[in-house]
């Protein structure tokens, strides 16, 4: 899906020749004081090509079209081509198309041109040429890159001369092996390279052990919502890990909204790079975050809604499980800085993964965008989902954690971040009763009832006591036993289980 402005999308690379094969790399330019626009959704992916990442919410990529240079997002998460701008030698195919985004969307006549897109020469490609306005710069545009299937071109122009980009080169490089890489880069890592590397047919070196992972199945919706296939796969039952150690799914009893899926412990998963910020039930996104010492939930117009606040200097980790393999996210991504103020005009940061509604009919649970795709080296076979293709394979996804290293994630983020003094494993007494206020005023309002009441009783039977004649008063004799003694044991709370308020502290040790 399409990003507006700063929000824009992640977005990625070109292809490559199997055997000439060329790899872009990825070079950044500093995010703006203040992100102007809404951040969107989508990007895609495409082979060996140059990836600018922009402020870590936007990936771009060179293509040319009609021979003029276009600077494009890439979108894993739609499958057209556009561009903003006249391009020199097109032909008009009488169509038109819409394409819609989470944010925002584009329109304008279907035309077919000559594309050199890294290292592949497609002629007579079609794309949609939309008027430049103020939102789409003049040179700019977005290359979609995931399943055909949801091509609003092919579907105008009727034919597979209206196919999306990765599928006209692999129908035209039969040789080329039918799948695409991406690696991103992240902007204020301070030990790895801010650029990346797109890769078509072929593995970037040094990552090879990604083809030994596990194999994730592409999940099919169904015929009638083929216009919503994406590349979307299964998270494991309970695969959430929170910042305490604690796995958010059980705890908070989340499941998939999608009726298809037979273990609704299993989230649909969604991978875009188009997103900038991954989207999450709202149930899990509070679970991440609402511990986090002074986080609120607050409306952010510029972040498409409601978005959990965040000091900046507060290290939250994150852990998502596929195929029974753990991807740590490294805590730069997520708690993200896009450079914003709170309406005190003091620096605050986001927690990346926002609240999110799969409302009904829902084909998916979760969008993750770049946040997290930060945090894999991604391989993408397409499968059957070549239009035209006839090979019967089924399209999977592969992909090899990246963030394994803990100390150095958490190096980062102080070199980056500054000395935090509050983290999950050990958060001050103070950081811990104030994330946990409502808690203590609640747990000590009650022991203060106790108390009272146990006073109140003392005192009434002191008083029965010297109403009583001395003669009347009951003494036990010396050579009777002692009563048992009494044992103080857990407070009951009003379920009648018995509380204990030291392990209701998700930041405890022994957690």
């Amino acid at each position: 899906m399409k990003p507006s402005s700063l929000a824009a999308s992640l977005l990625l690379l070109a292809s490559s020749d199997l055997i000439l094969a060329s790899r872009f790399g990825i070079y950044g330019r500093p995010r703006s004081k203040q992100p102007s626009g809404e951040l969107a959704r989508r990007a895609s992916i495409v082979g060996n090509t140059s990836i600018s990442n922009v402020g870590d919410v936007e990936y771009l990529t060179d293509i040319t079209l009609g021979g003029k240079k276009f600077s494009v997002q890439i979108d894993t998460g739609s499958s057209d081509l556009w561009v903003a701008g006249d391009v020199p030698n097109a032909q008009d195919t009488g169509k038109t198309a819409k394409v819609t985004y989470a944010v925002g969307g584009v329109s304008g006549s279907v035309k077919t041109a000559e594309l050199d897109f890294a290292g592949y020469t497609v002629d007579n490609q079609a794309y949609i040429s939309v008027a430049v306005s103020s939102d789409n710069k003049e040179g700019s545009g977005l290359i979609g890159l995931g399943p055909n299937y949801g091509s609003q071109v092919s579907d105008a122009v009727g034919d597979s001369s209206g196919d999306a980009v990765l599928d006209r080169i692999f129908q035209q490089n039969t040789s080329t092996p039918n799948y695409i890489t991406f690696l991103l880069g992240r902007n204020d890592d301070p030990t790895d390279p801010p650029t990346g590397d797109l890769t078509v047919g072929e593995l970037m070196s040094g990552y090879e052990n990604v083809t030994s992972q596990p194999k994730l199945s592409v999940s099919v919706v169904s015929s009638t919502e083929t216009v919503n296939q994406h590349w979307q796969i299964l998270l494991d039952a309970d695969g959430i890990v929170g910042p305490a150690g604690n796995d958010v799914i059980s705890e908070f009893n989340v499941e998939s909204a999608v009726d298809s899926t037979s273990n609704k412990k299993q989230l649909t998963v969604v991978l875009d790079t188009g997103y900038s910020l991954p989207q999450v039930p709202t149930a899990v996104a509070e679970a991440l975050y609402k511990d986090v010492p002074d986080a609120q939930l607050v409306t952010r117009s510029e972040l498409s809604g409601q978005v959990w606040q965040l000091p900046c200097d507060k290290e939250v980790n994150i852990t998502f499980k596929f195929g029974g393999v753990s991807f740590p996210v490294h805590p730069l991504d997520s708690n993200i800085d896009l450079n914003l103020t709170d309406s005190s005009g003091n620096h605050v940061c986001f927690g990346a993964f926002q609240p999110f509604d799969p409302g009904e009919d829902a084909t998916y649970d979760a969008i993750f965008g770049m946040a997290f795709l930060r945090n894999a080296y991604t391989y993408i076979n397409f499968g059957d989902f070549v239009e035209g293709t006839k090979t019967t394979a089924d399209p999977y996804v592969q992909m090899l954690p990246l963030s394994t290293d803990l100390a150095e994630s958490h190096s980062d983020f102080l070199k980056v971040r500054g000395n935090s003094p509050w983290t999950p494993e050990d958060a001050s007494i103070g950081d811990r009763l104030k994330a946990h206020l409502p808690l203590v005023i609640g747990v000590s309002v009650g022991a203060g009832v106790l108390i009272l009441a146990a006073i109140a009783g003392l005192c009434y039977r002191s008083r029965k006591s010297r109403r009583t004649p001395f003669f009347q008063q009951r003494y036990q004799p010396l050579h009777e036993p002692a009563p048992e003694a009494y044992t103080l044991g857990a407070v009951p709370d009003q379920s009648g289980r018995a509380y204990h308020p030291a392990y209701n502290n998700p930041w405890d040790a022994r957690y």
